[in-house]
């Protein structure tokens, strides 16, 4: 594969994954906001509001599920240091290709196959809250779970694109592609 096209692929991937996280994080503001005034409505009104409640749940699920490939992108994840700190990068790049293609795609591959058929019948049903007065998009809340392993399969695409071209001693093509965009 072209060298050229591998790091603007990266760059291409990181930057979505990047968008996509900003924007979700704005959610944990909301979700503090929105936690604010239900304490005072309970508090201070004696009164609730199931649907802001839920909103909450959803939110917190959203943050969760779609920042999981922006929080893999930063390297967010837990992994064991021990062996992989003092490892070169060619050490570290065998490391991330094996742990991507061992791990990450066959493990994102497995929660969205089985959650497919769970969410389709959530679609059909147009699932809605189980509570009175609560938000009727369930189904939106449980299409997360196909979003996320395909969010996170993109940001391994380009984790292991990246690892490619420290393999191939190309590795340099993605320093130009940040100080191309910084400058």
């Amino acid at each position: 594969m072209n060298s050229n096209f591998l790091s603007r692929l990266v760059r291409l991937l990181d930057n979505f994954s990047e968008w996509t996280g900003r924007t979700i994080s704005w959610l944990t503001l909301l979700m503090v906001i929105i936690t604010f005034v239900i304490v005072v409505m309970r508090y201070a009104f004696n009164t609730g509001n199931i649907a802001l409640q839920e909103s909450v749940i959803y939110m917190h699920s959203f943050v969760f599920l779609l920042g999981a490939a922006y929080t893999l992108k930063h390297d967010g994840h837990v992994r064991v240091d021990i062996f992989y700190r003092p490892l070169s990068e060619r050490g570290k790049a065998w490391i991330n290709i094996g742990g991507i293609l061992l791990l990450l795609f066959p493990v994102a591959g497995f929660i969205g196959y089985i959650s497919w058929e769970y969410v389709a019948t959530s679609w059909e049903l147009r699932e809605g809250s189980q509570e009175s007065g609560g938000l009727n998009f369930r189904y939106i809340l449980k299409s997360a779970l196909i979003a996320m392993p395909v969010l996170i399969c993109l940001q391994g695409i380009s984790e292991l694109c990246r690892c490619i071209l420290v393999l191939t001693g190309q590795g340099h093509l993605l320093e130009e592609d940040v100080t191309e965009h910084t400058v």
